[in-house]
């Protein structure tokens, strides 16, 4: 442990970690922002981005690059690595990482969620060989095949929309007879001829040789089995955050529960966007989070 004390640690480089070191920058704070892959967050995997107020639409590299491009103005200088936890010693937090220990006086996790895994046979063993959790970087390999893509939410839709532009067909899976997502995208995609739509169904198997050539899918009102020969599988059902590494007050999925002020159960300590429990997880939600709890990080500290 360095005898350092930050004023604020950020753990996350998505939209609301972003959001919270450009304000708090800005309040002059002494900021460090640890990410654990790349700046981003899940929103850099997105094709096109269109309902952040404000801009056009533009893919999710495009709009996360002009976060960064605004945080590192004001100094931001991130650091690259893994937190295995976060804890209160009084007078400060204390942030464990790969490279040793850090301090702060405020720390606000912005580590986000991953995607969440079917848990059926050949899901693990075809991930990467026609198994995969994002469109926009491996649509391209499925040029003109026949493709399944399951779930039914924004995520889902908005990536069987992408694929249609590139495969041959796209098969959306759904466990339930209508769609979550929201209204105009489920528009884009029920008049879309490349997608079809298998209703009431659940994928249960995956299979192939040295790739996917085809999932095994069951219906959940007549319990009829059928397969479809595809040549890739898109996994879109939910999310799980990225809370392992703090011990603090969560639900029961692992969101991190936090008070309106962006305050968990551990003083100094607070949670913004896709980790934290709440209703609505897009990026203009992970900006006022972000916003806010810089704003509160900063009221904390002055109090110290």
């Amino acid at each position: 442990m360095t005898d350092k004390i930050y004023d604020l640690i950020i753990i996350g480089g998505g939209p609301g970690g972003l959001t919270a070191a450009i304000y708090a920058l800005r309040a002059k704070l002494d900021v460090l922002l640890i990410e654990k892959t790349g700046i981003g967050g899940q929103i850099a995997l997105s094709d096109v981005v269109e309902n952040y107020p404000g801009t056009a639409p533009m893919s999710g590299v495009e709009l996360m690059a002009k976060f960064e491009e605004q945080a590192k103005a004001f100094g931001l200088e991130p650091r690259y690595g893994e937190v295995g936890s976060v804890k209160d010693n009084g007078g400060y937090r204390v942030v464990d990482t790969a490279d040793g220990e850090l301090r702060a006086r405020a720390v606000i996790i912005a580590s986000g969620a991953k995607p969440r895994r079917l848990g059926v046979p050949g899901e693990t063993e075809y991930t990467g060989r026609g198994v995969s959790y994002c469109a926009t970087c491996d649509g391209f390999f499925f040029r003109n095949k026949d493709v399944v893509v399951v779930g039914g939410g924004d995520t889902a839709v908005k990536e069987a929309l992408f694929l249609a532009k590139i495969v041959n067909k796209v098969s959306l899976v759904h466990r339930r007879d209508s769609l979550r997502a929201e209204k105009i995208i489920q528009e884009k995609a029920l008049n879309d001829p490349k997608i079809d739509f298998v209703w009431d169904s659940v994928v249960t198997g995956i299979y192939g040789d040295k790739t996917v050539s085809g999932v095994t899918v069951r219906n959940v009102k007549t319990d009829a089995s059928r397969e479809l020969a595809v040549a890739g599988a898109f996994v879109f059902v939910g999310i799980l955050p990225n809370s392992d590494f703090i011990d603090c007050d969560k639900d029961e999925a692992g969101f991190i529960r936090t008070d309106d002020r962006l305050r968990t159960s551990i003083p100094g300590v607070f949670a913004v966007g896709d980790v934290r429990t709440t209703v609505l997880r897009q990026v203009a939600t992970a900006v006022g989070d972000g916003a806010t709890a810089a704003y509160v990080a900063g009221e904390f500290i002055e109090s110290l």
